[in-house]
């Protein structure tokens, strides 16, 4: 692909991320543009819930595959029962076929053979993220066949997309999660269980529900009437952050990271993420306000709560997969527990804590626990 028209589709697909934040109805379409990049079939955006409950949403061109899957080929999905297990064991966040199938297998068994095959589809490309410590989600894009496997290049593309999507989904997920997307945004803001803020061109917020109303006072205090956060440094991460989303679109190559903000009395700590969105995405969700150019996300905590596993990613500088195990086990929760809750087996725990602690520097569960909370609350 050109590189020029790469660059295009790249920046395209990122403010198509950001604008269905509000608007949970155009992530199908959000979904096409992200394929577009790698000038591919379609992509698709699984997500968990803490319940149990899955869901998924899908590109308009992966509709009839989708159906088929849905209808009886999803029992024999191996490579997305072995990411499962697999993605917990990767050195990074993206997966490929190569990772988690055989060349053999690939060439026997019958999701290949005839389902991918009698669809006209090949290798896929998936991604790890994490809009919220309740919510395990994926995304994945579907390459046609007679193309080459993903290389080292997409995949490090798709690292950067999946970031966006999942600083989108802060906002999106829990709109189409919460059944919310009927609402007009103004009455949807209000049940939400994050403060969510709006900021103008001027790089001013306003809270746009109750919890981000309470948030003032404890994370959060008011200036000239205007809420930034209560201490330094994380004051001018926030406002640079916001400044940086309300000046233009999203760099495409730069990873959004989440901006601990420590608060006082029940709030121990809450943590920011700035959504660059488009006036117009906030307008047709019957929000009038004259001048939006970003929402920013705020999730408190309290003691006890568990971590936002993409937090403790970003922090450490782990891989997802080894963020969630680090996140329980931080908190207190035995390995085989743990186990269970991830959906993997005990083995594999003990296996990623190995690494984490190899790359940490340390050796106990309660030094993780111990490091955790020193890195969040300070």
């Amino acid at each position: 692909m050109d590189e020029r028209l790469f660059d295009r589709r790249l920046a395209e697909a990122v403010a198509a991320i950001y604008s269905a934040a509000p608007v949970p109805s155009s992530w199908p379409n959000t979904l096409q543009a992200i394929a577009d990049v790698f000038d591919d079939f379609g992509a698709i955006m699984l997500y968990q819930r803490g319940d149990g409950s899955s869901a998924s949403i899908v590109s308009p061109s992966m509709a009839p595959a989708q159906a088929a899957y849905a209808d009886e080929w999803w029992r024999q999905d191996v490579r997305f029962l072995r990411a499962i297990e697999r993605g917990y064991l990767a050195a990074g966040d993206m997966l490929t076929d190569r990772h988690v199938v055989t060349d053999a297998e690939i060439s026997t068994l019958p999701f290949y053979t005839e389902f991918l095959a009698n669809q006209n589809l090949a290798w896929f490309a998936g991604a790890n993220i994490s809009p919220d410590p309740h919510l395990v989600a994926g995304l994945s894009i579907q390459r046609v066949r007679g193309r080459p496997a993903f290389s080292a290049a997409e995949l490090s593309t798709l690292g950067w997309l999946s970031r966006h999507v999942e600083n989108s989904l802060r906002l999106g997920a829990r709109l189409f999660a919460a059944e919310l997307t009927n609402l007009a945004l103004e009455e949807a803001l209000t049940r939400l269980d994050v403060g969510v803020f709006l900021a103008d061109a001027s790089g001013s917020m306003s809270p746009a529900n109750q919890i981000a109303s309470q948030l003032i006072g404890s994370a959060l205090v008011l200036s000239n009437g205007r809420p930034m956060a209560r201490f330094e440094p994380e004051r001018t991460l926030l406002r640079e952050a916001v400044a940086a989303a309300v000046a233009g679109p999203a760099d495409p190559r730069h990873a959004p990271r989440p901006i601990v903000i420590h608060g006082v009395g029940e709030t121990k700590y809450a943590v920011a993420y700035v959504l660059p969105v488009a006036a117009a995405g906030i307008h047709s969700f019957g929000l009038e306000l004259a001048d939006v150019r970003a929402l920013v996300i705020v999730r408190r905590a309290g003691r006890g709560d568990p971590i936002d596993p993409s937090l403790v990613r970003d922090i450490l500088n782990l891989t997802l997969g080894e963020s969630r195990v680090a996140a329980l086990v931080g908190a207190g929760i035995p390995p085989k527990a743990a186990a269970e809750r991830l959906g993997i087996t005990e083995e594999t725990v003990r296996t990623v804590l190995k690494r984490v602690f190899a790359k940490t520097g340390i050796s106990r569960q309660g030094d993780l626990a111990a490091l955790l909370t020193r890195l969040v609350l300070g």
